[in-house]
């Protein structure tokens, strides 16, 4: 399936999709030192939370996609150099609105959760 959302997103800060179809992503990518939030290597969680969040737009994949609000979780902690993978899934649509559900693991262990409510504009949100 095409890419056809955030096209210039800048893939070493949000992850590198693997897998887009209809309803459903798959981004990874692998933390780095300039992600690191002190000495011992913790990743900020914005960083997390950007990864899922670019999923979920991808899960959408709509021109006009934008998130309203996110109600997350950080389940586990991640150190710079580790690798994680946000797998999004469409969980309901209503109209404009569209929940998606993203689960964050590094392996098997689940990092992060999260509800995104996304919205499908009419147009694009800058216009």
């Amino acid at each position: 399936m095409d890419i056809i959302t955030h096209q210039l997103i800048d893939n070493e800060l949000c992850g590198t999709p693997v897998m887009v179809e209809t309803g459903k992503s798959r981004v990874e990518y692998t933390t780095t030192p300039r992600m690191a939030t002190d000495d011992s290597g913790l990743v900020h969680g914005g960083f997390i939370f950007g990864l899922a969040d670019y999923a979920a737009m991808l899960a959408v994949n709509h021109p006009n996609v934008v998130l309203g609000g996110a109600d997350v979780k950080f389940l586990k902690p991640v150190k710079a150099g580790e690798s994680v993978c946000a797998e999004a899934s469409v969980s309901s649509v209503s109209g404009k609105k569209q929940m998606v559900g993203v689960v964050v693991k590094r392996e098997d262990e689940v990092v992060f959760k999260g509800d995104f409510s996304c919205f499908i504009l009419e147009k694009h949100v800058l216009e």
